[in-house]
Order: structure tokens, then C-alpha cells, then sequence
């Protein structure tokens, strides 16, 4: 055998034994959770599937459940942050809350979207951890949105007013003093009146805030009332608004000076 063939079969040798190049590890790891123990929102479907694409175009893990047994110390230590989609209603038991408690107090985060507000209104923690709850809201219309703050990140290309269509949420008070808000909606450029009976509303008045962030009990959490409509799920300006929340609940990065 000549020299060149054998050094070649050498080299070929030497270079199949050579590990392929590892992945690089994900941004950080997040909880999707859907669990609706009350109205179910339609828009959920769409929800799960443009976060399943924001994994993928932003480069960090997501696994995705509607079952509460999934709330405990061993499995939530996997994440970084929990992202409550559409929940609704009295989804997690004592135990169940205790972990998420621990959780959040460890300095990971939270986000809430839409009727996450709508959920759990007897644990008192939660409550002040999304920082307000839901009271009503009137049939869904096109309003002026105003972003308030342009400093926290996914309000980059907002501009500062700008049209909405959603189902525009009244809350009760703050339940937090450290609520720092985002985008608000002006009452003046739909009809915020609303009666179920039970409970009415004409609306919240001058402020009516929409989207917010606070650091609580160790950890961070970030909240917006926009979503209910599933074709919002495919504008990029929300999802960049979305992922701005996630990416600093996640991280605890991204707000400007």
C-alpha cells in the first residue's frame, strides 16, 4: 500500500472518532401551564403554538401542561420561569401552591396572560403576584392602546399609541404597591360600560392600565390583559410583547435605563 493511502486512511480513522459539536444549551427553560377550571378561551390553541414558534426563533426550552401535579419542588426546579396562558379559575391545590410559592421566592418568574388574572382569586399570594384581578369586561372592540413605558423590553417598536382589538379587562385595585405599568387603554376611544347583573362597570376611568411588571417575594412577575382574540397570536408586535415579558421574568434582563 502506498504511503499517501495509508496516511489518508489514517486521517479518515483519526477524524471518525472526533464527537460532534454539542448544541448549545437553551436561553433558560419555561412552563407553559393551561389548566381552565371555569370559561374556556379559545384562543389557547393558537397561544400554545405561537409559543411553541417563540422557543424555537428565541432559542429556549418550553414544555407545555395542563396538569397540576406537575407543581412541585423537584419538577418546577427544571424551569425558570411559569407562563400561565389562559388560565382560569381554582387550578392548583395547597401543596401545588406551596411549591409555586417556593418557586417564585427563589427568584425565578412569572408571567400571566389574559385570564390569568381570572384565576385563583381565593390565594391571596397569587393575587398580589399578578398584582390585580378581573372584574369585567364589555363586548370586544378596537381602542387606542398607550405604552407608558418604553423602557422594559418588547415595547421597543410599539409606537406610542397605536389600535387594538381585544377584550379590554376592568380590574379591582392594586394589590401590590410595586406594580410598574406598561400600556393602558383610553376609555374615551371605545365603550367600557358594561352589566352581567351580578356586576356592572362603566369602566375604570382616566387610567385604565393593561399590561404590568413588579418584582415580588424574591422573584419577578410580568402580566398582560391582551390575547383574547386567537388572531392576535399571530401579530408580531404582541408576540414581541409577550416575549418581553418572558425574557425578563425569565432572566431579570432587558429593561433600559
Amino acid at each position: 500500500m502506498k504511503k499517501t493511502s495509508l496516511l489518508a486512511l489514517c486521517l479518515a480513522a483519526l477524524f471518525s472518532f472526533v464527537a460532534p459539536a454539542k448544541a448549545d444549551p437553551p436561553q433558560f427553560n419555561v412552563l407553559l401551564f393551561t389548566k381552565m377550571d371555569g370559561f374556556h378561551h379559545k384562543s389557547v390553541n393558537e397561544g400554545v403554538r405561537a409559543m411553541r414558534k417563540m422557543a424555537e426563533k428565541h432559542h429556549f426550552n418550553i414544555d407545555w401542561h395542563e396538569d397540576a401535579n406537575h407543581f412541585n419542588d423537584d419538577n418546577l426546579a427544571r424551569y425558570d420561569a411559569i407562563v400561565f396562558l389562559m388560565t382560569t379559575g381554582d387550578i392548583l391545590n395547597e401543596e401545588q401552591q406551596a411549591a409555586m410559592k417556593r418557586f417564585i421566592q427563589a427568584g425565578n418568574g412569572f408571567v400571566g396572560i389574559h385570564s390569568a388574572s381570572d384565576t385563583m382569586y381565593g390565594w391571596e399570594w397569587y393575587t398580589k403576584l399578578v398584582g390585580r384581578t378581573f372584574k369585567i369586561h364589555p363586548v370586544i372592540q378596537t381602542a387606542e392602546l398607550e405604552v407608558v413605558d418604553h423602557s422594559f423590553p418588547g415595547t421597543e417598536r410599539m409606537p406610542k399609541r397605536f389600535l387594538w382589538t381585544d377584550e379590554f379587562y376592568d380590574f379591582g385595585p392594586e394589590l401590590s404597591e410595586n406594580l410598574n405599568y406598561i400600556l393602558t387603554v383610553d376609555e374615551d376611544t371605545y365603550s367600557p360600560a358594561a352589566d352581567w347583573g351580578r356586576v356592572s362597570s362603566e369602566g375604570m376611568g382616566e387610567f385604565h392600565p393593561l399590561a404590568w411588571y413588579q418584582y415580588y417575594d424574591g422573584g419577578r412577575s410580568f402580566y398582560t390583559a391582551l390575547g383574547h382574540v386567537p388572531a392576535t397570536f399571530g401579530d408580531d408586535l404582541f408576540l414581541e410583547h409577550i416575549y418581553g415579558g418572558l425574557y425578563w421574568a425569565a432572566t431579570g434582563r432587558g429593561i433600559r435605563d
